[in-house]
């Protein structure tokens, strides 16, 4: 991973999405920072939190954050190597909140430009949820259709995209600006 490099990680649900996103920071030079946007509000999601603490080495610091990402990343060192858990979880947050879509695409590209600014070696998280059912109801499509529309800023803006399905990676862009179909 370059100096400064940003990966987009995107699947779907359970597709192996984290574990490639940890090992890909595991892999790289520095301290890995790791944010977590999952509010705990149940029990599923408490024993969900707890699976993917176990997974992560005690040395990486863990930084909770469930609104404020561009915040967070300005307080973070420069050149740091930093995994954002998930950007869909962070989208849901913000829109169960009232946020509109336009204020979320600005965060999202804040995240981006927070990044290149400190020279973090960030690699970001999120679903691809469009693949699916269309969603019964009108929240369930409002989401749907800004997840999908931030996915799209962030994979233009990212180094590296690598879409995973079934825990096989499928690289779609790669750092020197191309575009491929091999796997990690």
């Amino acid at each position: 991973m370059a100096k400064g490099e940003i990966t987009l990680i995107i699947g779907g649900a359970r597709s192996g999405k984290s574990s490639l996103a940890e090992k890909l920071a595991g892999a790289a030079n520095g301290a890995v920072v790791y944010v977590a946007t999952a509010g705990v509000h149940d029990d599923e999601m408490a024993e969900r939190v707890r699976q993917h603490r176990l997974r992560r080495p005690d040395k990486w610091r863990t930084v909770e954050e469930t609104h404020r990402l561009p915040g967070v990343l300005l307080t973070l060192p420069r050149g740091a190597v930093v995994l954002i858990d998930c950007l869909t979880l962070w989208m849901s947050n913000l829109l169960l909140d009232d946020a509109k879509e336009d204020y979320i695409i600005d965060q999202a590209r804040g995240i981006v430009q927070v990044a290149r600014n400190r020279q973090l070696h960030l690699i970001m998280v999120s679903n691809e949820v469009g693949c699916g059912l269309v969603p019964e109801y009108e929240l369930g499509r409002v989401y749907r259709d800004v997840a999908g529309r931030v996915n799209q800023l962030l994979a233009e803006l990212s180094d590296r995209v690598i879409f995973v399905v079934a825990g096989l990676p499928l690289e779609l862009k790669t750092p020197a600006g191309g575009s491929g179909t091999k796997g990690i």
